[in-house]
């Protein structure tokens, strides 16, 4: 059997959710889960871009990744019992330790880079400049996650494994550039009462 890929169920502004409740695609659990399918579609650019750069580990470790955002996007889309939904053996979740295996690949990435003393403007290698963006989409995912959170149970794994993961693809972004010898440029501030360009 084929299935459409248009069910013509969400005519009237309404989606439904793992478990079978109907809400109003605006809704924060929409809009959470939303924004992480986002993320990880712009990941998908990146590795592109990376992989066209050369740097397939780096797309490689990033593709592991997006099947953690499909994992976390099932998760924010299947309302805990207490919210009213029902269990589910379906439903994956993050391996143990994967947070942890962030951290150990920033840690890693950050022993070829110098040491951050300034911010970094986004941008460099189109691979690096569409990690930033990345890094800005993870951020607001992060936000309606504990938006979600206010209102209904979230894992806490969740919103840590995000808050990581914008960590990872800043730290990629500027490990990026380094591997394709492009600089990565210091945000440099206008001093107080300095002279502005144009005045």
């Amino acid at each position: 059997m084929t299935l459409k890929i248009y069910t013509k169920t969400g005519d009237r502004g309404e989606t439904g959710l793992f478990g079978g409740q109907r809400v109003p695609k605006d809704h924060d659990r929409v809009q959470a889960y939303g924004d992480v399918d986002e993320l990880n579609s712009l990941l998908g650019v990146a590795i592109v871009h990376l992989e066209a750069d050369g740097q397939a580990e780096i797309a490689a470790g990033l593709r592991a990744v997006q099947s953690d955002l499909f994992t976390v996007g099932a998760n924010l889309a299947t309302p805990a019992v207490e919210d009213g939904g029902r269990e589910s053996a379906w439903i994956p979740v993050l391996p143990p330790g994967r947070t942890a295996e962030l951290e150990a690949w920033i840690d890693a990435a950050e022993g070829e880079l110098e040491p951050l003393k300034s911010f970094v403007l986004p941008g460099g290698a189109a691979g690096a400049a569409y990690l930033h963006l990345a890094r800005t989409v993870c951020r607001r995912a992060e936000r309606r996650v504990v938006s979600l959170s206010h209102i209904a149970h979230v894992g806490e794994e969740w919103i840590m494994y995000l808050n990581r993961l914008s960590d990872l693809l800043f730290t990629l972004a500027r490990l990026a550039n380094r591997r394709a010898a492009v600089d990565n440029v210091p945000w440099v501030p206008n001093p107080r009462g300095g002279v502005q360009a144009g005045s």
